[in-house]
């Protein structure tokens, strides 16, 4: 543990992920968007991904420590879940709460409920009990050196869009940052497809690695960045709603970028 640990200043935003590569498939362009505003930004990936059929854990850490580099994170951690077996045990819900209390984020950004991959449902289910119970002050962690944690509730909670669509409650424009969204992506060489290196690619095909997966990933942003008057736009669901508001015309203050 960083001997800073308890004077570091905790994140404005953390991104919570089964696999390394998950935040930046799902949101990615959030990530660079929050980081070029000033926020600080983090991602707790849950497993190495070592049941993946391509690549390494060793080289998908490399992959997402350079893509931490271009979206500009201040934290990113493992837990060390076993990869396809993601249970909702008190072991790892005390994993995730120390993260959680750890950065002290007042937004998530977690995996959907409407899944197809099973990890991503089951990495839900976890993040979403581990976030209560975090509140809580008579369940107890420490830091690695000892140091008792505060307990810590995230005040917001919202599941990013994953393979299957949900009607989202928000929507980010990441248009000015699509470019360096899709080169975190590109990041992980050893799973998705590298536009021009098809003669080098002599892996097993997967559900990621073939270029009309990257064409869905950039249809899907631009169906719904459509949907608000933008080039690319990032859909998250948010958990708790509905959300309350004091000041409507405030809250509306910014016109509806209709084309």
């Amino acid at each position: 543990m960083p001997p800073d640990v308890a004077t570091r200043p905790p994140l404005d935003v953390l991104a919570l992920a089964a696999h390394p590569d998950d935040v930046e498939l799902c949101a990615g362009g959030t990530m660079c968007l929050l980081a070029d505003q000033g926020y600080r930004t983090g991602v707790v990936d849950f497993t190495r991904g070592e049941l993946g059929t391509r690549g390494t854990p060793e080289s998908r850490a490399e992959e997402a420590a350079a893509a931490s580099k271009i979206m500009g994170l201040s934290a990113r951690e493992n837990l060390g879940i076993p990869d396809g077996d993601i249970q909702n045990t008190k072991e790892n819900q005390l994993k995730l709460i120390r993260a959680v209390r750890r950065h002290r984020p007042p937004i998530v950004l977690t995996t959907a409920e409407k899944v197809r991959h099973p990890d991503h449902g089951d990495a839900t289910r976890l993040s979403i009990d581990a976030l209560f119970y975090s509140g809580l002050a008579k369940v107890e962690t420490v830091e690695e050196d000892g140091t008792p944690q505060e307990p810590w509730r995230p005040h917001h909670v919202l599941h990013y869009m994953q393979a299957l669509d949900f009607e989202p409650t928000f929507v980010v424009d990441v248009s000015s940052v699509w470019e360096r969204r899709m080169e975190a992506l590109l990041a992980y060489g050893s799973q998705f497809y590298q536009p021009g290196a098809e003669a080098d690619d002599d892996g097993p095909q997967t559900y990621i690695s073939n270029p009309g997966f990257l064409a869905w990933v950039e249809a899907r942003a631009r169906v719904y960045g459509y949907r608000i008057g933008a080039d690319y736009g990032e859909p998250f669901l948010y958990r708790h709603g509905p959300v309350g508001v004091s000041d409507l015309v405030a809250i509306l203050s910014r016109e509806r970028p209709f084309r």
